[in-house]
């Protein structure tokens, strides 16, 4: 290195370029307005890179036939504020020890200066077979332009890489790369977090769009679409405004976060939309609604990226017009779309536009909408006004997608993409796109509306029977099940109101079955689903479903065997369609047990306690017997179990129970016992041990301790001062060796009791990222029942390790006895309920107490 060029790239003025870098980088985003076009900034930042990047080369004094080449994003001549600098050194030949020592020298001076560089030393020929093997360095040549160094060794360059294109294949290359991008998203531009940048409906779907364009000649920008007659004017300007929106989410991203940060993640979501001026309400996060605006810019997106890229495909690809199966003298199929005969037919008859989605389902053959169909939607939706939604015959139509036989879930889907739902429903037009930052909804309003349509309408289809073969059979039977399909679609859909959802649900369910001309009957069984969508669920997890009271009560709330069945079908289908942490077979089982049990006691005359537990006895009886027990060997263990543990369990519990117990009534270490639990999901532990303080929270810590969540417990006291608890329990993780596991969990559990430890004080383990973003206030509401003997306890928290054994050990320390526990997970929220007695409930005091002490722990 000579000394000028060693002074030049002298530590300090490493450091003055560095500081000039960054000062840069600020002053130009500390000029943007939040809602102002972000195009300026994003150019003037590729120009200051440019400019010191020259300059160091100059400086560098690099070798005068190479040159220096800006690719991918950066040679679009537009750079956020922490994105990459793509950058090309060409060579005329094989570079020498020489040539590579300056190069290095090039590049460890940018990284010195603060550039996140992404850099690569080719020959043209280097360039080009690189190009033929990966699609992406194909793509970041066509971007490609100048910066320093030999002019003409570009120019040969880029005269090869143009000669050595191949469009069509460069087109189905891009758009096989886009599906496999899109799947590694799960296909969907709801994400909770959307990736800007990556994800669908974000800004490389409109560079998709750009690059095979300008591969093909047709133009650099969406504009020069329009001209060529590739997409309308509006779709054009649509597409730019929803680029410059996307744009300015993803720059702000970058100056918020102060690092390359692409996603919409939760910790920035809140600082983001109130920096781009978002309110928010005593409804709705003010995320919410700029979450709801990506997710209408990422639809609209979709919808353009869609037309744009089938438009693009037929003027590419060229091949003379495939021959059109006419369906009508409106409609027809071409190349596997469907297609308008007349592109004046919805002005001229508005009411095709519901009549296209019953072509849609009618044809299964046709896959989907054609681009000149899309555009024709997309123009003409706005037909869609009170005076078409008031038109009987409109009305029908509608009514009639719901009765499909076929395709209800792909038709209504579409019917949403295209913003036809939306139009016609104008309350379902508020839901689109709005979040729910609830700890356990995975999806927006709409979309999870439409994934519990879904469930419901799978229910129905004969090839997904194995699936929940219960539900097909029971809606096998059910008359008009459409029903259920009009329950689905408005059951959230006051979301984000105010106030109870279900309840401003009912007015809005009840408008729509007036308006649409059900019968009295159908419209109070619609009303009624909206109204009580969650309370099944709430009963099946919250409640002690084996005590005749608590089924008697929520079958006298449901009257009948078909709202009961027409109710489990929803929940099933609503608690599938939250998230897929949130079902198992678990709750599966509540809810079927409930079921069953509601369905008995509407069966003619109502079944009284006393009845119902000697048929619990008998039953078990006969299970025993199955098992080869001798009638009476059971009366020595149920002399010493009162009402009370017949009442919380059922037949084959007591049964099992009993056969683990015959004979070691009075064994002094107690017993440990552990099968797959009924339902198949988890393990029911039962544990029979000589009562003892703190038994429930030093069971619970161990379960803690192992790794274990507890989904239910049930806690007995015997006649003769045994404690005989039972507790179903899980872990994911350990699932499929449950069977190997459960010697040795009866082993050491049964240790564990038999040593009776002092408990540990518990440790909460830390939240989940999104539980300290959108924090859920701890809730705990103790009540005593009439006598004041028994309290109902009540909590809700996120959940995070150690919660529950927090809870038991609270508990413990107050002398509150556990007599059952009801844990209800739902996503990252935890709805737990426990019934209480002991000391406790004779002292006020004391319970005000614990309630201040859970609640100061959950908030800790």
């Amino acid at each position: 290195m000579s000394v000028a060029v060693a002074a030049e790239h002298s530590p300090g003025r490493t450091a003055n370029r560095r500081e000039a870098w960054n000062a840069g980088k600020r002053a130009l985003l500390a000029g943007r307005k939040p809602t102002g076009n972000p195009q300026p900034i994003l150019t003037a930042t590729a120009r200051l890179a440019d400019d010191m990047i020259r300059s160091l080369w100059a400086d560098l004094d690099m070798p005068k036939a190479l040159a220096l080449i800006a690719v991918g994003g950066y040679g679009r001549a537009e750079l956020f504020p922490h994105s990459d600098i793509d950058l090309l050194v060409l060579l005329p030949r094989d570079a020498d020890a020489k040539t590579a020592e300056a190069v290095e020298r090039f590049v460890g001076a940018l990284w010195d200066m603060g550039m996140e560089i992404g850099h690569s030393v080719r020959t043209i020929e280097e360039c080009l077979a690189e190009a033929r093997a990966d699609i992406s360095v194909q793509t970041s040549l066509l971007e490609s332009r100048r910066l320093a160094g030999n002019a003409a060794l570009c120019l040969r360059m880029n005269a090869a890489v143009r000669k050595d294109l191949d469009r069509i294949g460069f087109m189905r290359a891009k758009l096989l790369e886009m599906r496999q991008r899109h799947l590694k998203f799960e296909d969907t531009p709801y994400a909770l977090e959307p990736n800007v940048k990556e994800g669908p409906g974000g800004l490389r779907d409109l560079q998709v769009i750009l690059w095979i364009s300008r591969a093909a000649g047709l133009g650099d920008s969406f504009s020069d679409l329009a001209r060529a007659g590739v997409i309308t004017s509006q779709e054009a300007g649509r597409l730019q405004r929803n680029e410059r929106f996307l744009k300015r989410v993803r720059l702000a991203l970058h100056d918020i976060a102060h690092r390359r940060e692409d996603r919409l993640v939760f910790d920035l979501q809140t600082q983001l939309a109130l920096y781009f001026g978002f309110k928010t309400d005593s409804h709705r996060r003010v995320s919410e609604f700029l979450m709801q605006a990506y997710y209408w810019a990422a639809r609209a997106v979709t919808q353009l990226s869609k037309v744009a890229l089938q438009n693009l495909e037929l003027r590419i690809i060229a091949a003379p017009p495939a021959q059109p199966v006419v369906i009508s003298n409106e409609f027809l199929i071409r190349d596997g779309l469907l297609d308008l005969a007349d592109p004046e037919v919805f002005k001229r008859r508005p009411a095709a536009i519901l009549d296209v989605f019953h072509e849609l389902a009618r044809h299964p053959e046709a896959k989907d909408f054609s681009a000149g169909l899309l555009s024709a939607l997309e123009s003409s939706r706005k037909l869609i006004d009170a005076r078409f939604r008031r038109d009987p015959e409109n009305r029908a139509r509608f009514m009639a997608l719901l009765r499909l036989e076929d395709g209800v879930t792909h038709v209504f889907r579409r019917l949403n993409a295209t913003g036809v739902l939306g139009r016609y429903l104008p309350v379902f037009r508020r839901i689109v796109g709005q979040m729910q930052h609830d700890l356990f909804h995975i999806y927006t309003v709409d979309q999870h509306i439409l994934t519990v349509l879904r469930n419901v309408r799978r229910f129905a289809i004969p090839e997904h029977a194995h699936e929940y073969p219960f539900c097909s059979q029971l809606i096998a039977s059910f008359e008009r099940p459409w029903l259920l399909y009009i329950a689905a679609l408005f059951h959230d859909i006051a979301k984000g109101r105010g106030g109870d959802h279900s309840v401003l649900g009912m007015a809005d369910a009840r408008r729509f079955c007036r308006d649409h001309g059900l019968s009295r009957e159908d419209t109070r069984l619609v009303v009624f689903l909206v109204e009580h969508h969650l309370t099944m669920s709430k009963t099946a997890q919250k409640m002690d479903i084996t005590d005749p009271q608590v089924v008697g009560e929520f079958t006298r709330l449901v009257k009948d065997e078909r709202r009961l069945t027409a109710l489990y079908l929803l929940t099933v289908a609503d608690i599938r369609g939250t998230s897929p942490k949130v079902w198992n077979s678990w709750k599966g089982k509540l809810l079927e047990d409930l079921y069953r049990a509601s369905l008995r006691q509407l069966g003619g005359k109502r079944i009284d306690t006393q009845t119902e537990l000697a048929a619990r006895r008998a039953e078990a009886q006969r299970l025993l017997r199955l098992h080869t027990l001798p009638e009476g060997a059971e009366d020595s263990l149920w002399k010493r179990l009162d009402v009370a543990f017949f009442v919380r369990n059922g037949p084959a519990d007591i049964a099992w129970m009993t056969r683990m117990l015959l004979g070691k009534e009075d064994h002094p270490d107690g017993v440990v016992r552990a099968r797959i639990a009924p339902g198949g999901v988890g393990l029911q532990v039962m544990v029979y041990v000589p009562d003892q303080p703190d038994l429930f929270a030093r069971t619970c810590g161990f379960f803690n301790e192992a790794g274990f969540s507890i989904l239910d417990a049930r806690v007995h006291t015997t006649r003769s001062g045994h404690a005989l608890d039972t507790f179903v329990v899980h872990d994911e993780t350990r699932a499929e060796h449950y069977r190997d596991i459960i010697s040795l969990l009866e082993h050491e559990l049964s240790a564990r009791l038999a040593q009776r430890p002092p408990l540990a004080p518990p440790v909460l383990g830390r939240l989940s990222r999104k539980s300290r973003v959108f924090p859920i206030p701890p809730i705990v509401d103790l009540r005593p029942d009439e006598k004041g003997l028994v309290g109902t306890l009540s909590l809700t928290a996120a959940d995070r390790n150690g919660l529950l054994y927090t809870v038991t050990y609270l508990l413990s320390q107050y002398r509150a006895n556990v007599r059952m526990a009801k844990i209800a997970t739902l996503g990252e929220r935890v709805e737990d309920t426990f019934l209480i007695d002991g000391p406790i409930m004779s002292d006020p005091k004391q319970q005000i107490q614990l309630e201040k002490a859970l609640l100061e722990a959950l908030a800790s």
